[in-house]
């Protein structure tokens, strides 16, 4: 005899509180990934573990920085994350394995990965800040990392508003149309 196979709409419903717990934990968590990033740039330059003109980094400027936020990422979002994983796997554990069985998450895309031209979307981002900013015929080399990161986060943000309103509008309708569903 074959399980029974639960929908989305059915998930949704039973765990309404979780899901809007770990739906809240990933926005929280991704905003202090940025801060972390934004927090560990000020401090790299005023600690002088690189300079403040990117025109005067080295490799051995790059390395080291690329290094040290890879660690500050790890210890300060990296735990808190594994911790929330930990807390996600305890909570879906504690389901019956009836209900477990019923969902199928695990399914596979079968599209190509790739960036999806989120990359080049960035570079066009950033020349649109730069020309905005009057910045356009100035060398490259004079641009302070905290004006190269702070671009990338109004970018960011800019970004974030007009995709992320329009999905989180379609994602709340698209959310209350299945639980309407009988």
């Amino acid at each position: 005899m074959e399980p029974v196979r639960a929908s989305w709409r059915d998930f949704l419903r039973r765990h309404k509180g979780a899901v809007v717990i770990f739906a809240i934990a990933a926005v929280l968590i991704f905003a202090w990934a940025v801060y972390v990033f934004w927090w560990f740039v000020g401090n790299a330059q005023s600690s002088g573990l690189v300079p403040p003109s990117l025109g005067l980094w080295t490799m051995g400027n790059l390395l080291s920085f690329v290094l040290y936020s890879i660690f500050w990422e790890l210890l300060l979002v990296g735990i808190p994350v594994v911790v929330g994983a930990i807390a996600g796997w305890m909570w879906w554990k504690r389901l019956p394995s009836e209900e477990r069985m019923a969902y199928h998450f695990g399914r596979r895309s079968r599209s190509a990965s790739g960036s999806g031209g989120v990359s080049f979307l960035f570079f066009v981002a950033f020349c649109i800040k730069v020309y905005l900013d009057g910045n356009w015929n100035t060398a490259i080399s004079t641009f302070t990392l905290n004006y190269v990161v702070s671009s990338m986060i109004t970018i960011l943000v800019y970004m974030l508003i007009i995709i992320g309103i329009p999905v989180a509008i379609a994602l709340t309708w698209w959310i209350r149309r299945e639980l309407k569903k009988p």
